[in-house]
């Protein structure tokens, strides 16, 4: 991702930003323009809380290459690592890695809530892009 699309992202990866429709009350994350209920365009930028729970997951064994085909290296990551669909309190599904914990402990309908955490560095002097990810409460 390119310098200038993660500056773009910032309010969307570091405060879970979505959009509201003013019409109909759908919430939208990641956010978009036109509203898919209503067709209303009047989107208005809305923070979403960070709690919901967990509706499917899976459990990565190998590290993740990036497109150039290089092994993307997340310090801190252990492997392997949980990579989950969790339905928000308020309605939109979105993907995340769970953190803090095993994937033992990891089950369909736990309870999670949102966490500030590193989400991938380019190179040792690279971009370091930060965002939201989860872990069970």
């Amino acid at each position: 991702m390119t310098v200038p699309r993660i500056w773009r992202k910032i309010p969307q990866y570091y405060n879970l930003i979505g959009k509201k429709c003013q019409k109909c009350n759908s919430l939208y994350f990641p956010p978009r323009d036109v509203c898919t209920h209503c067709g209303e365009i009047n989107l208005q930028n809305y923070k979403l809380e960070g709690n919901g729970e967990i509706i499917t997951f899976t459990v990565i064994r190998t590290p993740m290459p990036d497109p150039e085909g290089e092994i993307i290296d997340i310090p801190g990551r252990q492997i392997p690592y949980i990579i989950a669909i969790i339905k928000l309190d308020q309605g939109p599904c979105l993907t995340s890695e769970i953190v803090d914990c095993s994937p033992g402990e990891v089950k369909i309908g736990k309870k999670v809530k949102s966490v500030f955490r590193k989400i991938v560095e380019k190179g040792p002097r690279g971009v370091i892009q930060y965002g939201c990810k989860f872990k069970l409460i």
